[in-house]
Order: C-alpha cells, then structure tokens, then sequence
C-alpha cells in the first residue's frame, strides 16, 4: 500500500471540496472510512491522517508566511 500516495489523492480531494475539508478535519478517520472508502489497518490509516494534516499544516503555514512577508513589502 502506498501511503504517500494515499495522502496525495486525499489532499487533491480535500483541496477541491471544503465539505469533505471540515469533515476530515473533524472525524479524520470516519471521513476516510466511510466518505472516502479508504479500508486501512489502524497503524496505516494513523500515518494518512498524520501525512494529510502535516501537509495541510504546511500549506497553512505558507499562506501565513506570504501575509507576513505582504506586510514588509517582500
């Protein structure tokens, strides 16, 4: 099983779908399971969830980083 991939088909879904955003972001696991159809061992399913919350973290983070820098004219 490919989890990286996994994690990038879901973001991809995520990101298109805001819905499907606040409801992973809520239930992670009842989202992939039950929305998604993602049928995963609780260890894997745990390194999705871990995968997909860093990289929307890190996407959040950014768009921070390019307001701060707005403010200096940068």
């Amino acid at each position: 099983m490919d989890i990286e991939k996994i994690i990038n088909d879901v973001l991809a879904k995520l990101k298109v779908d805001d819905g499907l955003k606040t409801a992973f972001l809520s239930d992670p696991v009842g989202t992939l399971e039950k929305k998604l159809g993602i049928d995963l061992p609780d260890e894997q399913i745990k390194q999705v969830i871990e995968g997909i919350k860093a990289k929307i973290g890190g996407a959040a983070a950014g768009g921070i980083l390019d307001k701060i820098k707005g403010l200096f004219g940068k």
